[in-house]
């Protein structure tokens, strides 16, 4: 099997702005392809086989010469590329770019996004989410750059309060636990036990498994005053 090479974009590139009355050429000056439409301003595309922040760079230094820029990506199967795909569409609309996968098998063009001004729509859902989350963090107990992973939350900083409280008084009521832990849901969030530190005694009742002891014993760090 031959190894795709981004000569292979050309062709099918070339014949789609054809077929929209362009006249086409490759490699003028520092373009891939430049395409002209009459007295319209020229539409250029950089071909390659894979998305690269090389290749925004790229296009972005193509916008001296024309609004009308596009990247033209070879197209792969599998859902990771699907993600891909949504993912640099979002990054070219930012930057005023175009975006088009080539499929090789058979030539598919297909325009993801043209190039234009783009003023993202705010969610003002997710800056509420964001602002109650920083109101709810005691200190600062995470390091900035951190994986996911063993992040500290407020739902976690939450739960060792409630984990530090069973583990001094023990097995307690679920409201008891909220009024004296100061964690209004206490008893939603020991039922549904996301750590496995809680365990259901009785009913409304809850105890502390073994796991939230060994959560107690680092609370200093995610209350984030250790």
């Amino acid at each position: 099997m031959t190894k795709a090479r981004e000569t292979d974009l050309y062709l099918p590139v070339k014949a789609f702005l054809e077929d929209q009355g362009y006249v086409v050429k490759s490699e003028v000056g520092a373009a891939d392809v430049v395409a002209v439409r009459g007295a319209e301003p020229p539409v250029v595309v950089e071909l390659k086989l894979g998305f690269s922040l090389a290749l925004f760079h790229q296009c972005v230094a193509r916008l001296k010469v024309s609004d009308d820029v596009y990247m033209a990506i070879a197209r792969q199967t599998g859902k990771r590329f699907a993600k891909a795909v949504k993912e640099n569409t979002a990054l070219a609309r930012r930057l005023g770019l175009g975006l088009i996968t080539v499929r090789l098998s058979d030539g598919l063009v297909e325009v993801h996004c043209d190039p234009g001004p783009y003023a993202p729509r705010k969610s003002a859902k997710r800056q509420q989410q964001l602002l109650r989350e920083f109101a709810r963090r005691q200190g600062d107990p995470n390091a900035g750059g951190q994986t996911r992973a063993g992040l500290v939350t407020a739902y976690r900083q939450d739960a060792v309060k409630l984990a530090v409280y069973l583990f001094e008084v023990g097995a307690s009521k679920g409201a008891d636990v909220a009024r004296e832990a100061g964690v209004p849901k206490a008893t939603a969030m020991m039922r549904d036990n996301h750590y496995g530190w809680f365990e259901k005694v009785e009913k409304g009742i809850y105890g502390l498994t073994p796991a939230g002891a060994e959560a107690v014993s680092a609370s200093g760090r995610i209350l984030g005053t250790g």
